[in-house]
């Protein structure tokens, strides 16, 4: 008797989930939430150099970045707060995105046309309107993919987010340098904010989210608190924002000291870029496309703890390396494995906390979880060299895995809980509710 055809229909159905035009739409929103970073420091700083400017006022344009860590805090008006005129036709989703974009394109060119060597002040407070509005396109994409996927296709969604995202860094960053060595950096920057239009026209002709009842109301103070109580109304929403915390601690952990790693191993600063970031970029994609096929496939928790374990394997990778020395072939195994898990990781855990939040809610949710990690991750990770100093390198790539531990147990217990069992793929719609129509 024939066997059954379904282990390969369902595979095909994993890969067909790529291929919806909602995630088209998210690819290109991807882009345009990426394309800004690097414009706001990693290149700008390149363009400051160039002009002669200190080493330590350079430095303090890291500072323009806190925006990111704190878009929480407005992030309750974008999901609440209508836009004149634009709601009405655009729906609140996309709105904000399109004055989000309108600004940071005309943010951009203002930062551009300014002089380092004698507009160096006015220069940080545009970089810093760079990153607030970049910030705020971050909150209304986020919420968007939140709230026009189904809870299934979320991790395919954060894959399509991240590829995007990636890409876009690579235009403002490579691309930009790139440009510099033929254009004025005032013409580099209009053509990166000009690039900014891809995200203008996907947000013109996308459809907007499932329309929802803004629960928080008109007033200004219930929108600030409404978001966050919701979330409060989770069964164990305590020990939820402690996973958040430690779940992807490990890998912030060993990454603080990667670089100082392979130096004291003994490679070149050639070597290193080749296998650390140019293969370690290939590799990370395609963890992220097997991470959106895993998600697919198992469901959020159970995608979390696959991966959480492959994590932990990889970080073991590094002892070898150590114990090793200074051997290609070992660095780039080491490499494909800890930014294979990395990429199936991190989507896993976007899908996660996305399915966390609430329609309506989602913009300001995913915004506080994302700021609590991140956070978090940073100030525990500061200890790293502290650690390597006392221990050496092979424990220390031990105790990168080991910490992996609570959140894993967390997990755990998540998993064994009736109230946080999901259900089968097959038995999840295939789609959310039917949107409005399209633009």
């Amino acid at each position: 008797m024939a066997q059954s055809p379904q282990p390969r229909s369902s595979f095909g159905k994993s890969l067909a989930v790529y291929l919806d035009p909602r995630m088209i739409v998210i690819l290109l929103l991807g882009f345009s939430s990426g394309l800004p970073f690097a414009l706001s420091f990693t290149t700008l700083s390149v363009w400051l150099a160039e002009h002669g400017v200190r080493k330590a006022e350079i430095g303090l344009f890291a500072l323009v970045g806190m925006p990111y860590a704190w878009k929480f805090v407005w992030a309750p008006l974008v999901d609440g707060v209508r836009v004149p005129l634009l709601t009405r036709w655009l729906g609140q989703r996309r709105s904000w995105a399109l004055v989000a974009q309108l600004g940071l394109a005309g943010s951009l060119i203002w930062l551009g046309s300014l002089d380092p060597s004698s507009q160096l002040g006015l220069m940080a407070w545009a970089a810093l309107l760079v990153v607030f509005m970049a910030a705020t396109q971050d909150i209304v994409i986020d919420a968007y993919r939140i709230e026009i996927l189904g809870d299934h296709e979320q991790g395919a969604g954060s894959a399509m987010t991240q590829y995007g995202y990636r890409f876009g860094m690579l235009a403002s960053g490579a691309g930009a340098l790139y440009l510099s060595d033929h254009v004025s950096w005032s013409a580099v920057y209009a053509i990166e904010a000009a690039l900014l239009s891809i995200g203008v026209v996907t947000v013109l002709f996308a459809r907007e989210p499932p329309a929802r009842q803004l629960r928080a109301g008109n007033r200004v103070e219930q929108l600030l608190i409404a978001p966050f109580s919701d979330f409060m109304k989770r069964p164990w929403w305590l020990l939820i924002l402690v996973f958040v915390m430690l779940y992807r601690f490990p890998d912030s952990f060993l990454s603080v000291m990667a670089n100082v790693f392979y130096k004291d191993v003994g490679f070149s600063n050639s070597e290193i870029a080749s296998v650390s970031k140019i293969f370690g970029t290939v590799a990370t994609l395609l963890g992220v496309f097997l991470g959106g096929l895993v998600v697919h496939r198992l469901g959020v928790l159970k995608s979390l703890f696959v991966c959480g374990i492959v994590q932990m394997l990889s970080n073991l990778m590094y002892i070898t390396m150590a114990q090793q020395g200074r051997d290609v072939p070992t660095f780039a195994a080491t490499i494909a494995a800890e930014n294979i898990s990395g990429g199936m990781t991190g989507v896993a855990f976007i899908a996660y906390l996305s399915s966390l939040c609430s329609p309506g809610f989602a913009g300001s949710q995913y915004a506080l979880l994302s700021a609590v990690g991140l956070s978090t991750r940073n100030t525990l990770s500061a200890s790293s060299g502290w650690l390597v100093e006392r221990v050496g390198w092979s424990w220390f790539f031990g105790i990168t895995a080991l910490v992996a531990i609570p959140g894993m147990i967390l997990l755990g217990f998540f998993l064994l809980s009736g109230r946080f069992d999901e259900k089968p793929v097959e038995q999840v719609s295939a789609a959310p509710p039917a949107a409005p129509g399209s633009s």
